[in-house]
């Protein structure tokens, strides 16, 4: 009897918490709906088309393969599409509790379907197939729902035993049936892995559900706008500073739950690199010769424990970019401690052939909070760099800005200060009419000879208030494919409608944050980047496996707008433009990379089809995909740099000092004379110098 009433008792604070949880989340959505009226530099009504928003937003976070919800329970859920908005305006808990609650249950149940599915061999000689139909949509019920799940788990398992087929020939019978064992039981761990990650959630998934429901009010406002728990928060302001890491980045979860690049630290191994940046999806993680590791499914927690193993020394990080390309990036452990003097954070390079050129890769507009000086930005790193640069006779500079997804604004314009002599740089503009200059105050340039900038599509915000300013003063020519299209500025603030934005610090500390679109930006010209991005001066196809994801594809990017123009805005002279238009043109004619992206501007939309779960048909599939990797690559291998590299000659002596920053350093200038896009860069500053 006594255990019985302990038991209700336990039963009952779990009960009260949850209530509790949910209560609280229903909260801190009325006050998003408060704030964002109060402050949003273009507030959005919150009404029944943004009930529906929110309700289709929700779902497909929780459940985008429509594994989890049956059509019998979407029917139940969609009583409340159409009123969310009198939900969150009156604090209701109604659709949280139904959907939490049935979330939970559904979320075991799959768990223990997975553990069913999982027991049994999965018999390849069967011609099944997963429709498109059941691919798409919810299933009709619990069983369909384990079809569904069974089917994708063989797929999964069928398609990695294809690819070892294809790799050893010789794979007998017996081997490919222990394959199948392992990599049945593999697949099945990984799928219980991310429900577990729901269901044991140290928050409790009253919580997770009820944070998902605050995210997806938010960004139904616009893209930008985010609903930031405390750790959340704490994630998206941490600067690495000087810790000594191994690699120099962190790592941070997606929307999916996947590990990706946080922020890389200025100087560290990973920012060195020059090909990794904050968003990049780890897909595989490979220590030294060993095999690499499968981590596309892992948890963020997973992933962080094979990054901190111990012995080895030499890592390469197969990683997804931003555009949907994918790349290899190999990193060496460093125990190297930047100090406040250390002038290594940006690292110049000299690209020597008929003309020297030096070569500046920024991926990241990073700033130290703490210093009031300004002194520990990357403006100032920039420039120190170029000064060293200089000293080696360069005749034009490359300034690198593909994948910088921007930063610091401030040092946007420090930035631009160092290419231009004192004047307006950008425009800013709140919710009321008044339009804030940026400026540039400091007379002078640090260096005013040629300058190149490369920009890509996931070149945002900072990098594109940059790019857009040297455009219109005619002072760079920008090169490269149109950039993201975000022009606006945000502010993290603690959820707290007495806010004052006149006064407040960002030192308040709260139970929950928002981050919130509050400024528009605007090009000296009165012209905006919002949607449209920064059109280069020169246009380079994107890599033809690139997916052309932009601003304007999200549904509730901000409309752009103009302004006037700032009158005290003096360009130079015009640049030769056409003249590079036409080195381009001959530059990618001679090029197979860009021969191959330019008869492929775009990834072919191919219409979904149904996927076979016979292994021959598998295994064709997998024929073709490797054929048409091994063909993109092939033409890659084929550009002729027509220049080779060197480093600095300060930096020679560190080098030599260091065998490991060695090879890093060595494996960075091999990728960048197989990079296309630097060979053309390259070819184009010679018209500046005539």
């Amino acid at each position: 009897m006594r255990r019985g009433l302990l038991l209700l008792v336990s039963f009952i604070l779990v009960c009260s918490l949850a209530a509790q949880s949910i209560d609280q989340k229903a909260s801190d959505a009325w006050v998003i709906s408060r704030m964002v009226e109060k402050y949003h530099v273009s507030p959005r009504p919150l009404t029944k088309d943004m009930s529906a928003a929110i309700f289709t937003r929700m779902l497909d976070d929780l459940d985008g393969q429509h594994l989890i919800f049956t059509a019998t329970d979407m029917r139940q859920l969609s009583a409340y599409r159409l009123t969310l908005d009198d939900e969150i305006l009156n604090k209701r808990t109604g659709f949280l509790t139904l959907l939490s609650g049935l979330y939970q249950q559904r979320l075991k149940q799959t768990d223990s379907m997975a553990d069913m599915i999982g027991a049994k061999p999965f018999n390849f000689s069967l011609h099944e197939s997963l429709t498109v139909t059941e691919d798409t949509s919810s299933p009709a019920d619990r069983q369909a729902a384990r079809t569904k799940i069974y089917k994708l788990l063989k797929y999964s398992v069928g398609h990695t035993i294809a690819g070892d087929m294809l790799k050893n020939s010789a794979l007998t019978t017996k081997s490919r049936d222990s394959l199948e064992i392992l990599l049945r039981k593999k697949a099945t761990a990984r799928l219980k892995r991310t429900i577990q990650r729901v269901l044991q959630n140290p928050m409790g998934i009253d919580n997770v559900v009820g944070a998902m429901y605050c995210q997806a009010l938010a960004n139904c406002y616009d893209p930008h706008t985010d609903y930031f728990p405390p750790d959340e928060k704490t994630a998206f302001e941490s600067e690495l500073g000087n810790k000594p890491l191994s690699f120099g980045l962190t790592l941070v979860e997606d929307e999916n739950s996947n590990a990706v690049i946080g922020r890389l630290q200025a100087g560290g191994p990973a920012f060195q690199s020059g090909n990794l940046h904050a968003g990049d999806k780890i897909l595989a993680v490979r220590w030294d010769d060993k095999d690499s590791i499968d981590v596309s499914g892992a948890s963020l927690e997973e992933t962080q424990r094979i990054l901190e193993a111990e012995g080895g020394s030499r890592l390469t990080l197969t990683v997804k970019k931003s555009d949907g390309t994918t790349r290899d990036v190999s990193l060496q452990k460093q125990k190297l401690v930047l100090s406040e003097g250390d002038e290594d954070k940006v690292k110049g390079f000299i690209l020597k052939g008929a003309q020297t050129v030096g070569y500046i890769s920024l991926p990241a507009f990073y700033s130290d909070w703490e210093d009031s000086r300004g002194l520990n930005g990357c403006a100032n790193d920039v420039a120190k760099e170029i000064l060293k640069l200089k000293k080696e006779n360069i005749n034009g500079l490359i300034l690198d800005l593909r994948y910088n997804g921007g930063g610091s604004m401030q040092e946007a314009v420090e930035l631009a200060g160092i290419f231009i002599d004192n004047g307006p740089v950008a425009q800013i503009k709140t919710r009321d009419a008044k339009v804030i200059t940026l400026k540039d105050v400091n007379r002078g340039t640090v260096y005013d000879g040629p300058l190149l900038l490369l920009v890509n599509g996931s070149s945002a915000s900072a990098s594109e208030v940059l790019a857009g300013t040297l455009q219109d003063y005619h002072r760079a020519v920008i090169v490269g494919s149109p950039t993201y299209g975000k022009a606006t500025a945000q502010i993290v603030l603690p959820m707290d409608t007495t806010v004052d934005l006149d006064t407040y610090t960002g030192q308040a500390q709260a139970s929950s944050y928002i981050k919130m679109t509050i400024e528009k930006l605007y090009r000296i010209t009165g012209n905006t980047a919002q949607r449209t991005g920064v059109q280069p001066d020169v246009i380079l196809p994107d890599p033809p496996e690139a997916l052309a994801q932009r601003e304007a594809d999200e549904k509730f990017a901000l409309p752009a707008t103009t302004i006037a123009a700032n009158k005290y805005y003096q360009p130079l002279a015009p640049l030769p433009i056409a003249t590079l238009q036409a080195a381009a043109r001959k530059a990618m004619d001679s090029s197979s990379f860009f021969r191959e992206a330019n008869l492929h501007p775009l990834p072919a939309k191919k219409p979904q089809q149904d996927l076979s779960l016979y292994l021959d048909d598998i295994i064709a599939e997998r024929k073709k995909a490797i054929a048409e990797s091994s063909a993109a690559a092939e033409d890659t291998d084929k550009t002729t740099p027509g220049f080779s590299i060197a480093n600095p000659a300060y930096e020679n002596q560190r080098l030599q000092a260091d065998p490991e920053w060695k090879e890093m350093n060595e494996e960075r200038k091999k990728d960048m004379l197989h990079d296309p896009y630097i060979i053309v860069a390259y070819q184009l500053i010679a018209p500046f110098m005539k």
